[in-house]
């Protein structure tokens, strides 16, 4: 029986970058039954709504989603699809790995690490209220709850890849009650885990710390906004957004993989985007569905694909397109 799986496309480069991560998959011999759905621009476009209840609906029958990029307007417009999946199916977990890819010159040649962040509260979760048009007040929401299962799924990492350490970002010398819950949460939880260390480290000299010498983490566990940003500079440490992969998981294997780039709208239609970042994504979906030797298949080709210098996109200081750097990954599949 074939996996049926949600594949939303997104706006911007999206159509193509997933259009080739489903190419490749195919090659690898994998057996997918694609439910196509819509979300972000596109979707307020054809049905008015950045995220239809149709989408979401796809994605609690199936219980995995591959998620190009979306678009979402700053400052005013539609609300984020992006957040707005994670919030409506409580997809708590952000898990963003980030590793240095052999052929990928960097500053680094080492780094491997994986960010945990809590998906569904803190700054994100849209408590915004205007008390006059110069004052505007954000509500951080933390709770004992989210706090905990996240940390429980940060050290349940950290034992499943054979990770000795978990560090704790936060704010907590100045947001004492709310930093501070979700760092004392965490220790308390750390407790449950002997055999691997944890440590905590102020955000803002993790983010020092992390460009100075990334080898020093390993896994870490963060609230949402600071995830988010870490995410980000953590993939400028290997390379860009378009090598990275991420996954966000809920309860009962509920699972979204996406990319973790923007729509980039200005390169849309032009053949030339990186389909890198989808397609690891892809990887760790495939992982999810119990596909590990195709998941591996997948992941090789790409090592020997990124040793030829010449068949690279723009990005990468190459000049191949993406549907050439597709078919370069089907043959080295095949």
């Amino acid at each position: 029986m074939p996996h049926v799986v949600t594949l939303i496309a997104g706006d911007g480069i999206g159509n193509e970058v997933t259009d080739a991560c489903v190419r490749i998959i195919n090659a690898a011999g994998v057996d997918i039954e694609w439910d196509r759905q819509l979300a972000g621009l596109k979707a307020v476009e054809v049905l008015g709504v950045s995220l239809p209840e149709s989408t979401l609906d796809s994605i609690r029958k199936n219980r995995v989603a591959l998620k190009g990029p979306t678009t979402t307007p700053i400052s005013a417009g539609h609300k984020s699809a992006n957040v707005m999946i994670r919030r409506e199916l409580d997809l708590y977990a952000s898990v963003r790995p980030v590793k240095s890819v052999a052929g990928v010159k960097s500053r680094y040649d080492d780094v491997d690490l994986l960010i945990v962040r809590e998906n569904t509260e803190g700054l994100y979760s849209g408590l915004e209220e205007v008390i006059s048009p110069e004052k505007v007040i954000c509500l951080k929401v933390v709770t004992k709850k989210a706090s905990e299962r996240i940390a429980h799924t940060a050290f349940q990492l950290a034992r499943k890849y054979n990770r000795k350490l978990v560090t704790v970002a936060h704010k907590a010398n100045i947001l004492k009650k709310g930093d501070g819950l979700f760092l004392n949460t965490a220790m308390q939880v750390a407790q449950s885990y002997p055999e691997i260390k944890v440590n905590d480290v102020i955000i803002d000299a993790m983010c020092m710390k992390l460009v100075t010498d990334p080898t020093q983490f390993e896994v870490m566990l963060m609230q949402n906004l600071y995830g988010d940003i870490v995410s980000d500079l953590c993939a400028g440490l290997v390379g860009g957004l378009g090598l990275v992969p991420g996954a966000n998981l809920g309860y009962d294997n509920l699972a979204v993989f996406e990319a973790v780039h923007g729509s980039a709208p200005d390169i849309a239609g032009k053949n030339c985007a990186n389909p890198l970042a989808m397609l690891k994504s892809a990887i760790m979906m495939l992982e999810h569905l119990g596909e590990s030797v195709a998941a591996r298949k997948i992941a090789q080709a790409i090592d020997q694909v990124l040793q030829n210098t010449s068949i690279r996109t723009v990005d990468l200081g190459g000049r191949a397109s993406t549907s050439e750097f597709t078919d370069a990954l089907i043959a080295e599949i095949s």
